[in-house]
């Protein structure tokens, strides 16, 4: 019997014997061809934030010189009542839009999944809505839920309700808009559930079929346990795009944000102060304070769900 000796594991990093280690500069064509992404993202990416965030401490009309202020503008948005009905729109809008939204989906999912047939039409279906202008489908939605001639209201007077002025008061906005929002998005989020629930072994199906588990009984203890990362980017994608909602309110009930400003979300309270109002350094305070909005909604809904999966 021989004995082979075996030479002790290299440190990671270290160069091979008798071989010269490469330079940084050595891997060059390499660096290059990534070059073009980080030159458009310091562009068009890190050059606007950092614009941004120096001109929320400043005072700029748009053509005149900058005027440093210091927090002048911060302390303006603390006692801006029109900030902080623009953010309650925005959370109430939030809430409206994404529990429903999310809730829909996820069921729309575990249908599809156990569908048999024509999966791949429910799949263009679902989605089709997330393609679609929302430009177009915003104009479309204030048709259908305009006072006189709207779909809405058409259906109300065929079973002899009585109608109502959706676009003309505070919490009728407020539904129209987050019913666009859930049709938009309700069909991208199927296809999300749908692709984490086709991930789950059968194997545990079969095995909680055999013990007499029922399909509530599956689900609670299978189906949405396993589904927990996925509803996590779900909910985090919700959140960033919810608390960013615009183009909706601005298409279906005007800048100024409809009745009682009802409509008026923060975005476009931000883009009534840079572009119509010309107080480019007060709206880059409003910038800078959705952006904190997000970060803090996006970290307890990760803490939340993070915290939960580890239990």
């Amino acid at each position: 019997m021989t004995l082979t000796a075996t030479a002790p594991p290299r440190p990671a990093g270290t160069a091979t014997p008798g071989r010269p280690r490469k330079s940084i500069w050595s891997y060059w064509r390499f660096y290059l061809a990534l070059s073009p992404f980080y030159v458009l993202f310091a562009v068009f990416g890190l050059y606007p934030v950092a614009s941004t965030i120096l001109l929320a401490f400043q005072k700029w009309d748009g053509l005149g010189p900058r005027q440093m202020v210091g927090l002048q503008n911060f302390r303006f948005l603390l006692e801006d009542s029109t900030f902080w009905l623009s953010l309650w729109n925005t959370l109430v809008l939030f809430v409206m839009s994404t529990a429903p939204t999310l809730a829909i989906a996820l069921v729309l999912a575990v249908m599809l999944n156990s569908a048999v047939r024509f999966k791949g039409v429910y799949r263009v279906a679902y989605f089709i809505p997330n393609v679609t202008s929302l430009v177009a489908a915003a104009i479309f939605f204030a048709a259908v839920f305009s006072t006189n001639f709207g779909l809405i209201n058409s259906g109300l007077r065929a079973l002899g309700l009585p109608t109502e002025d959706w676009l003309g008061q505070p919490w009728g906005i407020k539904i129209a808009i987050s019913t666009m929002i859930v049709w938009q998005w309700t069909g991208y989020n199927t296809i999300i559930y749908l692709a984490g629930l086709q991930a789950i072994p059968t194997e545990q199906y079969e095995a909680a079929k055999v013990d007499g588990a029922g399909p509530f009984r599956t689900f609670f203890s299978i189906t949405l346990p396993q589904l927990r990362p996925v509803v996590l980017f779900t909910v985090i994608m919700s959140t960033i795009g919810g608390l960013q909602t615009f183009t909706e309110p601005q298409v279906m009930v005007g800048e100024s944000g409809g009745a009682d400003q009802s409509g008026l979300t923060t975005v476009l309270y931000f883009y009534n102060t840079a572009f119509r109002a010309n107080d480019y350094g007060y709206a880059g305070a409003i910038a800078v304070s959705i952006f904190l909005l997000v970060l803090v909604f996006t970290a307890i809904n990760w803490r939340l769900f993070r915290g939960r999966s580890s239990e």
